[in-house]
């Protein structure tokens, strides 16, 4: 019996879990998927648990329901790699060995890489939301805000979701409205970008919606330290910022399992062909979702893409056909803006996020690059959307894996 291991069952891997298993003979290939942690967190659910839209019910489930019958689950942490044995060893001390092994091991913010990030200010005056621990601990802050410099920082890229700390600032700036403390805000969105996004196209747009609402952005800002005590960012060439509240987007990095397995860069992100999602160092290991050092998002949208991809390129693996390098870059996602609207962005490797309808030409119902209420419920549509076909690798009706550009405006 020839051996496929998963490693990680966040949504790449669980996604690759159930897809795999429909389609690999079952007399030939075990399956077995590796992950120490027993609840599976809808990420994107974390950006509203600061404002009280979710709780952490509504963005946790058991992993165990979403693996599939027909798959091996091995609840334990992987310390390392070793390709030249085509074996992953286990914490405690098991080996798994392995034909074909599937990285899809995410990534984890890493707010010890930057000088100050953690000590006292930490879940007192400086926090993050993306992890359940830092929303949770943030919402409980935000209710008794009443105003201040209340700052949004990006430290560097990339990140997963990189929309994310835009729809934090534009959600909070709702916030205060609501809460009638946005006069008393001063709001300032802090990066280390010379846009507000990583898309020009997209940063036109949000930077006039900051402008708008009164937002100060404070691009180019590559941070250097935090000083907790005199409430500061410090960036390298001098400049300072300061906060009463501040809000912070750690370092992202890849899982410690891959440094020391000596099979990332220097941020523990996996070289990997951008197209194939093959690893660049070794053949029979495949690369997937935040893992990957691709130029593209690290969002579950695209880790559902590179996703169908990815099963196809197995299956010519295992038959000994050339690897498909079907993996355009293709990424589309909700921006919340607030006040019960949001953006949608549809874009690849290639192509910039532009008008247009979506998903069907013309009719939508959504629509790009533009502000509206239908996206809004677009984005809170997608959490059932997540837990009932996404992870489940079941097709999404109307969205081609492949960026298509019907229904998109192009400049003549």
């Amino acid at each position: 019996m020839r051996q496929l291991v998963i490693l990680g069952a966040g949504t790449a891997g669980t996604m690759m879990a159930n897809l795999l298993v429909r389609k690999l003979d079952s007399k030939e290939w075990a399956l077995t998927i590796v992950d120490e942690h027993s609840t599976h967190y809808y990420q994107p659910g974390f950006l509203f648990i600061p404002f009280g839209s979710y709780d952490e019910g509504d963005v946790s489930k058991p992993k165990t329901d979403f693996i599939p019958k027909g798959v091996k689950h091995v609840s334990e942490g992987i310390d390392l790699i070793a390709p030249a044995d085509n074996e992953v060893i286990l914490k405690n001390g098991d080996k798994l060995a392995y034909d074909i092994l599937i990285v899809a091991t995410g990534s984890k913010t890493a707010p010890g890489e930057t000088e100050g990030m953690l000590g006292d200010g930490w879940r007192r005056d400086i926090f993050d939301f993306y992890t359940i621990e830092g929303a949770v601990a943030l919402r409980e802050r935000l209710k008794d805000w009443k105003g201040g410099k209340l700052v949004v920082h990006l430290n560097e890229m990339p990140i997963k979701c990189p929309v994310a700390p835009l729809e934090f600032t534009l959600l909070v700036e709702a916030f205060c409205t609501k809460k009638g403390v946005r006069d008393e805000t001063e709001i300032s969105y802090v990066s280390p970008l010379s846009e507000p996004f990583t898309k020009h196209n997209t940063a036109v747009v949000l930077g006039n919606m900051l402008d708008r609402k009164r937002i100060a952005f404070v691009p180019d800002f590559q941070c250097e330290s935090i000083d907790a005590e005199n409430k500061k960012l410090i960036s390298y060439d001098e400049r300072e910022v300061e906060y009463d509240l501040l809000v912070t987007i750690p370092t992202n990095m890849g899982d410690s399992c891959i440094e020391r397995s000596g099979l990332g860069d220097d941020l523990n992100f996996i070289p990997t062909d951008k197209h194939t999602l093959q690893s660049k160092a070794h053949d029979n290991i495949f690369v997937i979702g935040d893992a990957t050092d691709l130029p593209s998002s690290k969002a579950g949208s695209v880790a559902h893409f590179q996703a169908d991809v990815l099963t196809e390129n197995i299956q010519h693996f295992v038959a000994g056909e050339p690897l498909d390098p079907g993996f355009d870059g293709h990424a589309n996602c909700f921006i919340e803006s607030g006040h019960n609207k949001a953006f949608l962005i549809d874009f690849n490797y290639d192509v910039e996020p532009l008008e247009g309808a979506f998903p069907v030409p013309l009719l939508g119902p959504f629509k790009l690059l533009k502000e509206t209420w239908l996206n809004h419920l677009g984005k809170l549509a997608f959490r059932f959307i997540y837990w009932n076909l996404l992870l489940r690798g079941l097709p999404m009706p109307g969205i081609s894996t492949k960026m298509t550009m019907a229904g998109k405006k192009t400049a003549r």
